[in-house]
């Protein structure tokens, strides 16, 4: 959605490594904002957008108006079923809905053979995928880990509402993730153990929203004792921000293909 950063780089890198053309869409979409959420004060700066994507070597910025994506009378959404219900959609009725809508239209619009998400959405990633799936796109989907500032904290283009004390609170959510994702690697597996970790480091928020371990396939509460693939995902406020992050934990050896799917 624009106010790009060095988590969107990323994106761009790995595109071009794998791509002959590079498309960047910035849009902030309308649909997927609640009535008391940041739509009006939504960072925005294209030009300068433009410029990064340009000196990182993308072919196409996409940045069409509100009016082509939703022209007048329109009407026609796309809803998503139960991945949508629990975490965020369980705070933010209705968002996933306006996700799923403007990524298949982005889709059709563009027409990409590769998409490029961050594992920080992770639920939104985890939706997208299944629409794919069910709608037939012939699209891969490809996630790239979290790129984080140097103390551990999610980049994000909302990390800029913080303050120097906030920002400084903010850091307790990486550092409960961390703190858990330890535990795990030593051998750590009962789920509400691991959780209990994480939860120690997070009085510093001004709001713990949720703080749950997740299969990652069907975000369903994890299976105890952890024996899946399962995400630890946490969403929380400091001062009038909304922050969200995560961190897969997998038994297994690699990383969890579902992380890496082909819609056919």
């Amino acid at each position: 959605m624009g106010d790009l950063h060095d988590g969107h780089v990323a994106l761009v890198e790995a595109s071009r490594a794998q791509s002959d053309a590079t498309v960047v869409s910035i849009f902030v979409n309308p649909t997927q904002f609640g009535p008391n959420e940041d739509l009006s004060t939504y960072p925005r700066d294209f030009l300068r957008d433009e410029r990064l994507c340009r000196d990182a070597g993308v072919s196409i910025v996409f940045a069409p108006d509100p009016r082509e994506v939703y022209p007048e009378g329109f009407e026609t959404f796309v809803e998503p079923g139960e991945l949508a219900k629990p975490l965020c959609g369980a705070f933010r009725p209705g968002h996933f809905r306006g996700v799923a809508t403007v990524v298949c239209k982005l889709f059709n619009m563009v027409q990409p053979d590769v998409v490029f998400f961050g594992q920080k959405d992770f639920q939104q990633r985890a939706v997208v995928r299944r629409m794919a799936t069910d709608l037939n796109f012939p699209v891969e989907i490809v996630t790239m880990p979290t790129v984080r500032e140097p103390d551990g904290l999610a980049m994000s283009s909302r990390n800029r509402y913080l303050n120097g004390e906030q920002r400084q609170h903010a850091v307790a959510i990486s550092r409960a993730l961390f703190a858990a994702e330890g535990e795990f690697r030593a051998g750590e597996r009962d789920v509400d153990t691991l959780v209990a970790i994480a939860r120690r480091h997070l009085d510093q928020l001004d709001l713990l929203q949720y703080l749950e371990l997740v299969d990652v396939d069907t975000l369903k509460h994890a299976a105890n004792p952890l024996r899946r693939p399962a995400a630890l995902c946490v969403a929380g406020y400091v001062g009038g921000t909304r922050l969200i992050d995560n961190v897969i934990l997998s038994p297994e050896a690699d990383a969890p293909a579902s992380l890496k799917a082909v819609a056919e």
